[in-house]
């Protein structure tokens, strides 16, 4: 088979990687990819929201499957234009993506469904937004409706943050037309949790749990970012928890979807909040999660293209999805400053460490080739993930593997994992 891959990051690492050790794969393109894809696969210098020149990209080279790895692509139709062409592709059409697209539509569906998620109310008029505050009760948490690159979520504890929150998203545009529509919500308290699956349009089958770090410092202080780490499997995702889940949220969601005109095909990525009161959803994704797929994809058993194609066919209940039965963390370097301002351009060294290391992962995110060498191009640069025969060991591993690389500005958190000791 000849497989393309769209994106540049850290989840498009990992699926090149994955992709790499299928029998089927005969060639792999990525575009626009990045420093460390380029180990498995070719290259190519077109960007992920130039959806025409990808599709005769596909054509003219005889693709027989592209991936779609990035959120706005998929947002923004790219499935739609390449199934126009007669090209088979993973991933949701634009009307089925509309689930990461708007979060007032997820929210929407939620309601209608009896999809257990927070209250919440939709406004695309600030000041009603502002008005309705001063009857609300605190902490409360406020989504720009579109994409936003993880950063699109305000945690507010008192009125005045909230107010500053509604000028700075709806007034201020600080993520874009993303702000237009608004979520305000009632802030949830648990263990969060992140559960990713393959569609077929009927059929889901769940992958192992993961657990992600969002805050850029220690001890989930600091800004919100697109993810500083990520650990599976997730010790508070019970037997329990999964039956739940498995009643009246993922089939649920399937099937919803599937109700409202807009069959999905491809991964839902369940962001899901354990409360006392039961799971929630907190959010979702219609694409892998970064850096969730550097810690599930290798703890994954089945040929990915084997199970990427029973999505595109329908013949997913035919898969029998499977796990490694031990654990994996990823710690994510990124460049002191992130996710405000930070310095591109220095060498990395030590990549040469993880070649022929088994368990051990350099999946590259913000990376560039050069004459000097791959130097740093990005906030969040290499996700390190190793795995071993519990959380503890992977957790101990990682960190162990985090120093077999470096560069000038490196940062990282030094607490991913931690609670699987509370666990």
């Amino acid at each position: 088979m000849k497989v393309l891959i769209v994106g540049s990051g850290g989840r498009e690492h990992a699926i090149a990687w994955k992709v790499a050790q299928s029998p089927r794969a005969e060639e792999i393109y990525c575009a626009p990819g990045n420093a460390g894809i380029e180990e498995y696969a070719q290259c190519v210098d077109i960007g992920a929201m130039e959806f025409e020149k990808l599709a005769d990209f596909a054509q003219e080279k005889g693709i027989d499957l592209t991936i779609i790895g990035m959120d706005d692509p998929l947002v923004g139709g790219i499935v739609d234009v390449f199934e126009d062409r007669g090209l088979r592709v993973f991933g949701p059409r634009k009307n089925a993506a509309i689930l990461e697209g708007s979060k007032a539509f997820s929210k929407d569906l939620m309601k209608k469904y009896g999809i257990p998620t927070a209250a919440y109310e939709n406004f695309d008029d600030p000041q009603k937004a502002l008005a309705y505050l001063e009857t609300a009760r605190f902490p409360i948490v406020l989504k720009a409706d579109g994409l936003a690159l993880g950063k699109g979520v305000l945690i507010c504890n008192t009125l005045q943050e909230a107010q500053e929150g509604v000028r700075s998203i709806m007034m201020d545009k600080k993520f874009g037309s993303a702000g237009n529509t608004m979520v305000i919500e009632e802030f949830m308290t648990g263990r969060e949790v992140s559960v990713l699956s393959y569609v077929d349009g009927k059929t889901i089958k769940t992958m192992t749990s993961a657990q992600d770090h969002k805050r850029a410092q220690d001890g989930d202080q600091g800004l919100n970012t697109g993810g500083m780490g990520t650990f599976s499997p997730s010790p508070f995702y019970t037997k329990e928890v999964d039956e739940f889940c498995k009643s009246h949220i993922y089939q649920a969601t399937v099937d919803a979807m599937a109700k409202e005109g807009r069959e999905f095909k491809g991964i839902i990525f369940f962001g899901l909040m354990l409360t006392k009161d039961g799971p929630r959803v907190l959010e979702y994704n219609a694409r892998f999660g970064d850096p969730e797929a550097q810690v599930v994809l290798p703890r994954m058993k089945n040929d990915i293209l084997e199970v990427m194609e029973a999505c595109v066919d329908g013949t997913l209940d035919q898969v029998d999805l499977q796990f490694e039965d031990n654990a994996a963390v990823c710690v994510v370097l990124a460049s002191d400053g992130y996710p405000v301002s930070y310095e591109k351009g220095y060498v990395i060294r030590g990549l040469e460490n993880f070649k022929d290391k088994d368990g051990y992962y350099v999946f590259h995110a913000g990376t560039k080739k050069t004459d000097k060498g791959i130097v740093t191009n990005g906030g969040r640069v290499l996700g390190v993930t190793a795995k071993g025969k519990d959380l503890k060991e992977a957790r101990a591993n990682a960190y162990e593997a985090v120093k077999l690389v470096e560069f000038d500005n490196k940062y990282y958190r030094h607490d991913i994992g931690k609670a699987i000791d509370e666990a």
